[in-house]
């Protein structure tokens, strides 16, 4: 009897210890990873909820985020191995890969399905019609990037020029356009949030049209690896595109002031009522996927959009440069 009692203590000890010693070293159990974002904006917001409420922690990986500003500058710190995953506009790993680099960036998760910026205008504009900037001055953006290659893509739709129709001043720094229009004196200016909604409540600005509505469905963010990364380490991938799939149902699935208040705090400087606003303005603009597979058409329409800007010779392969494994795995 004695050596039973003893033989259930000696269990009971061994559990508690077992049992105290996971969750003390639960938090040093968790997998470092480095995501370098392309700007820190409102528009990507399932990954800010993907954060805030926990997701990537539950999948075991303590993320640290970094902001390129550029999807130049995010490119080159996934090269360097500063950073695990890069969040960018998929031309710049088709860019990596046409220059010939062996280790080239592979993109597993497509996050945004329209384009995120706004046409904003120094003055009101009732029944906006794209005819009206003609002739006219805008502040774009990086030559070869996405939101200018889209914003051309638009104007061509609309039947403009964008080298003769319009003057696109591309020479201000991603993320100090806003700044500029208010002390230049450039017609328009396309922006992302929140500087598209700050210019007006500053009325220094009115958004007069979306980029997005007008563009269409195009693969404008996508999440990318290095070839070498995706293979020494498919599970981290794997519960890093889990994480990202709970964000995106969370959005999904909630009203823009719940993804607001989640949201809140990777915004200090922003208001809530303003953080509101501006999700709801993506919501009704059906921003983002409701997975994150990116499709071959998707591929393809954006390799139309990059050759039409004259930054791509011809098209490269899909299964190159595009795994959907991962996130077809997060929904099965």
């Amino acid at each position: 009897m004695k050596k039973l009692i003893f033989g259930l203590i000696g269990i009971l000890v061994l559990e508690i210890l077992v049992g105290c010693a996971t969750n003390k070293t639960s938090g040093d159990e968790l997998t470092p990873i480095t995501l370098n974002e392309v700007a820190h904006s409102i528009f990507y917001a399932p990954q800010y909820v993907a954060i805030e409420n926990g997701y990537f922690k539950e999948e075991g990986l303590n993320l640290k985020l970094d902001t390129g500003y550029g999807a130049d500058k995010v490119m080159a710190a996934l090269i360097s191995g500063d950073a695990d995953i890069g969040f960018m506009g998929a031309e710049a790993s088709i860019y990596c890969y046409a220059e010939g680099n062996k280790d080239y960036a592979v993109n597993f998760a497509q996050l945004t399905q329209r384009a995120g910026n706004f046409l904003v205008s120094r003055t009101p504009i009732k029944n906006f019609n794209w005819k009206d900037i003609k002739g006219k001055t805008i502040l774009g953006g990086r030559s070869g990037g996405m939101p200018e290659m889209v914003f051309e893509y638009v104007l061509k739709q609309q039947g403009l020029n964008p080298k003769t129709d319009v003057k696109i001043d591309q020479s201000i720094d991603f993320g100090l356009t806003a700044a500029a229009f208010t002390e230049g004196d450039a017609d328009f200016t396309v922006e992302f949030e929140p500087h598209a909604t700050s210019l007006e409540q500053q009325k220094a600005g009115y958004v007069v049209a979306s980029i997005g509505k007008d563009s269409g469905y195009v693969p404008y963010t996508a999440y990318c690896a290095k070839q070498s990364y995706l293979k020494d380490n498919p599970k981290i991938i794997q519960k890093f595109t889990n994480a990202m799939q709970k964000g995106m149902d969370y959005v999904n699935s909630h009203s823009s002031e719940e993804i607001a208040k989640v949201i809140a705090p990777q915004f200090p400087e922003t208001d809530l009522k303003t953080i509101t606003t501006i999700v709801n303005r993506y919501l009704e603009q059906d921003t983002w996927k409701k997975d994150l597979i990116f499709s071959k058409d998707s591929f393809e329409l954006l390799e139309n959009i990059l050759i039409e800007a004259g930054e791509l010779k011809e098209k490269l392969p899909y299964e190159d440069l595009v795994t959907t494994n991962y996130a077809k795995a997060c929904i099965n």
